[in-house]
């Protein structure tokens, strides 16, 4: 059958025989869905694809993909103080969890300690609260760093939380070229989509490059950014949104690396992907391919890099919180396990799947052993993970993977227009262009054309309460008390002069890593360093009229 022929049974065969309740079947992308894909629509491209682990790796980024090594299980945790998190990371870890996820309070992540009044009734609520060396030596007591990979979802502060690790990795006698793990410091989808930012733009992207040059001669292993599409999704963009915002800000860093002077290769190798796993599940999968070929051709055809480690498109995923519903809660435990598939389904080399009561608080002990035993359940039971590429050469993923890096592309070329991403962010292109979405799928559902089952569907009038996880209210007077604790006990005269020493070089161009590493040291607390580099830098206030 041809495409004319396919044509002709839709009209002919196809219509007469079916009547539906809906008027459109479109994906979140907008993408029209075809009652059925054939060869038609993959001219060209369904029967050519390299095989995984080769150029431009639409297939997988590894030759033996899974049946090498199941991907991370790698569970986002962090709630109070350092002592809570880590019992709740050891517990993790002995339920077969094999990495560390790390979220961070509010403070933390803008670079407030717990004591300053712009922190008051945010401290350990979204995540772990940590001012000073201490606190991090706290949060990973017993987690030995040369085994145990850590993922900090830190971005405005990240070069002072990955120089506390290093301070800890010191301290347990673990050299730094042994360390493995990511730090978010993804800081132009802060602006885009999430706001937890400090300093201006500008100076933000110089600290990020400094990770980069630091990182490719101290710490070889470390993923020196993750770079985001989880957060753009998640404010309520498409898939296409997702995947080309997420490499127009790829481009924007790695054009940053090179203007200060940093080879590619040095750093691009360390560069990784954080994505977004919604739940139109071949639209996902489609989205994580076509992203992975989109990499490859930028990083080899456009910046020329000549290693092929530089042209690995390697992500993280974590399934869709936005998807989760405060009404009928266990529903959510099925929408994870599909948009769980769908990642592994896709090729993704680390996971997180949500708890089931992740929209009414904190998960709890329970819940966030449910969501990991969802990930080991599709790695050990359901066969999927024993072949690369699973749907690879289904037509409609195919189709879809093409028309995901066609519409992907004529995003980036749109803001190549405007001068790069960040020029596009100061005109609040992208902010605008994910409010729009946000807004039609918001109608989709209000009007009913978007079923979200127990919402607008479904609904069940007197839902069973489940438990539910409290952060206890005296965390932070504990953790001021802390904090006065430090500074009663530290040298004063050593963190004034390392602060001192750190403003000087934040004025010139000199790689700050290495200062911000002896500033903890001292046990400087990261609102001071934080405090430091915003006398130089300024604070960075959104002024885009959306």
């Amino acid at each position: 059958m041809d495409s004319k022929a396919y044509q002709s049974w839709k009209e002919n065969v196809y219509r007469p025989a079916t009547r539906h309740e809906r008027s459109e079947f479109v994906t979140s992308s907008g993408f029209p869905v075809e009652p059925v894909y054939g060869p038609w629509d993959t001219a060209g491209t369904a029967n050519d694809k390299p095989l995984p682990g080769e150029y431009p790796f639409t297939r997988g980024v590894y030759p033996s993909m899974y049946r090498g090594r199941f991907w991370t299980m790698r569970q986002y945790a962090g709630f109070s103080t350092a002592e809570e998190s880590n019992r709740r990371y050891r517990y993790l870890l002995d339920q077969g969890q094999t990495g560390l996820s790390i979220a961070f309070d509010l403070p933390t992540q803008i670079g407030y300690d717990s004591d300053d009044p712009m922190a008051l009734g945010e401290v350990g609520k979204v995540g772990v609260a940590i001012d000073t060396l201490a606190d991090m030596q706290a949060l990973l007591d017993g987690i030995p760093l040369d085994k145990v990979s850590v993922s900090m979802t830190i971005n405005a502060t990240a070069s002072i939380l990955l120089a506390m690790v290093l301070a800890v990795a010191r301290r347990q006698g673990v050299a730094w070229n042994l360390l493995s793990g990511t730090v978010q410091n993804d800081i132009l989808k802060e602006y885009i989509a999430r706001g937890t930012y400090r300093f201006p733009p500008r100076p933000s992207l110089r600290l990020i490059t400094d990770v980069f040059g630091f990182c490719a001669e101290q710490a070889p292993k470390w993923n020196t950014i993750s770079i985001s599409g989880y957060h753009i999704r998640e404010a309520g963009s498409t898939a296409v949104q997702e995947v080309a915002f997420t490499l127009a800000n790829a481009r924007e860093y790695v054009r940053a690396a090179i203007t200060a002077g940093l080879r590619i290769d040095d750093f691009a190798p360390r560069l990784s992907f954080f994505f977004n796993a919604h739940n139109n599940f071949l639209e996902e999968v489609a989205k994580f391919r076509a992203a992975r070929r989109m990499w490859a051709r930028m990083m080899r055809e456009e910046f020329g890099a000549a290693d092929p480690r530089s042209w690995l498109l390697r992500f993280h995923t974590q399934t869709a919180g936005s998807t989760l519903t405060a009404q009928q809660p266990e529903t959510n435990v099925v929408r994870v396990a599909i948009q769980a598939m769908a990642a592994v389904a896709g090729g993704t080399q680390s996971l997180h799947t949500n708890s089931k009561d992740e929209a009414l608080a904190l998960p709890t002990e329970g819940s966030a052993r449910l969501a990991l035993r969802t990930q080991q359940v599709i790695a050990y039971e359901s066969g999927l993970a024993d072949v690369a590429d699973p749907l690879g050469g289904a037509y409609v993923i195919e189709a879809w993977t093409d028309r995901m890096e066609a519409e992907a592309r004529s995003y980036i070329e749109k803001i190549e227009a405007m001068g790069g991403a960040l020029a596009a962010i100061e005109r609040g292109f992208q902010q605008r262009e994910i409010h729009e979405a946000a807004y039609r799928i918001q109608q989709g559902i209000e009007s009913g054309r978007q079923v979200v089952v127990g919402v607008n569907a479904f609904r069940h009038e007197h839902d069973e309460p489940i438990p539910t996880f409290r952060t206890d209210p005296a965390v932070q007077q504990a953790q001021i008390a802390r904090v006065a604790g430090v500074r009663h006990r530290r040298d004063a005269g050593r963190v004034e002069r390392s602060l001192v020493t750190l403003e000087e070089a934040a004025r010139g161009s000199t790689n700050l890593l290495p200062l911000i590493v002896d500033a903890v040291d001292v046990s400087a607390t990261l609102g001071e360093i934080a405090g430091t580099l915003a006398r130089v830098f300024g604070e960075h206030r959104d002024r885009v009229a959306l």
